[in-house]
């Protein structure tokens, strides 16, 4: 497997992926896959935060996204979509997706990494409640679910409540 940069011949591939990784019998158009579409569209699409793992035959089986989103006006990178094709999964490709594009993140001088996620899953790479760090989710209810990652750019005083890119607001 190879983690690289998306190239715009990959893009067909990864809503390909994207749909195969969310649907289910009760969503069978998920909004991943409209919300993705949307986000490279937006100005806040970040084309080197946009990474996708490739198989030995050159075949894209997963995605992971992050796309720029705001704590308090102060510019941060939120995780999302992050996709494996159901017949890739469970080999370690979204563990890589998440290094890699944590690694470029970091890269980039970003403070910070948002999901919306589950802590059991996202722990292991170091996200931890985002209230921990003072930084209030776009709803409430998330609660422990919201999570961020400090990067070395990061500073105590960042905080604040954190936005995600627009189309986020239109799912």
């Amino acid at each position: 497997m190879l983690i690289r940069r998306e190239i715009p011949s990959d893009i067909p591939s990864v809503q390909h992926v994207t749909t195969a990784a969310f649907t289910s019998p009760e969503n069978p158009e998920p909004v991943e896959t409209t919300l993705l579409a949307r986000l490279r569209d937006d100005r806040g699409w970040i084309p080197e935060l946009s990474l996708v793992a490739v198989t030995d035959g050159g075949q894209v089986s997963g995605h992971v996204v992050c796309t720029r989103g705001t704590v308090d006006g102060t510019p941060a990178v939120g995780l999302g979509p992050l996709s494996v094709h159901p017949a890739h999964q469970r080999r370690g490709i979204g563990q890589a997706l998440v290094h890699a594009v944590l690694g470029a993140a970091e890269a980039r001088g970003e403070p910070l990494v948002a999901l919306l996620g589950s802590p059991r899953y996202y722990g292991r790479f170091g996200f931890r409640a985002a209230t921990d760090y003072r930084i209030d989710p776009p709803e409430p209810a998330w609660g422990d679910y919201f999570q961020v990652r400090p990067l070395a750019a990061w500073t105590p005083r960042l905080r604040g409540g954190f936005r995600y890119a627009a189309p986020f607001d239109r799912i």
